[in-house]
């Protein structure tokens, strides 16, 4: 099936992949960078396996005005782990209470490579299906993955 949408990103980051890694695949790492601005993650949980699950709720922090404690639930499975190298998952995001207006169906792909002790991140996020709330959320979606990989850099930076 051919995406509605797809979102490519590419940022370096001036830290050992290893690092970059363990930031992209641990709960409590996660929890301190994922997300657009303006969002905190109060639940987070990774079974890094091919069939694993990956959980993570975004909820809208004080600078979201009238959205503020809004929850954005994701739910995904892994269906590729190549250590410090790949992961990818299926994925469906929602707005809680919402769920059947606002799903999400979508498939993302990270990729990471070493440059000259710098490391590569190339995000690929395909949308296959949405509900009809969904618009505003699917727009902008390059945004907010602009935004979540600048907080990873900021994150990396202050380690």
């Amino acid at each position: 099936m051919e995406p509605i949408k797809e979102v490519v990103l590419e940022k370096t980051y001036g830290a050992p992949l290893e690092t970059v890694w363990q930031a992209w695949t641990d709960p409590e790492i996660l929890k301190k960078w994922w997300g657009p601005n303006e969002v905190s993650i109060p639940e987070c949980e990774v079974d890094l396996r091919v069939g694993g699950k990956f959980y993570i709720v975004m909820e809208a922090g004080e600078g979201m005005g009238p959205h503020k404690g809004t929850k954005w639930p994701m739910l995904a499975e892994f269906t590729e782990i190549i250590p410090n190298a790949k992961i990818a998952y299926k994925a469906q995001a929602w707005t809680e209470g919402d769920k059947d207006e606002t799903l999400i169906d979508q498939s993302t792909e990270i990729t990471l490579t070493e440059e000259k002790g710098k490391t590569k991140v190339k995000v690929v996020a395909d949308i296959y299906k949405t509900g009809p709330k969904a618009k505003m959320a699917v727009e902008g979606m390059q945004y907010g993955f602009t935004q979540q990989l600048e907080k990873l850099n900021d994150f990396l930076s202050a380690r």
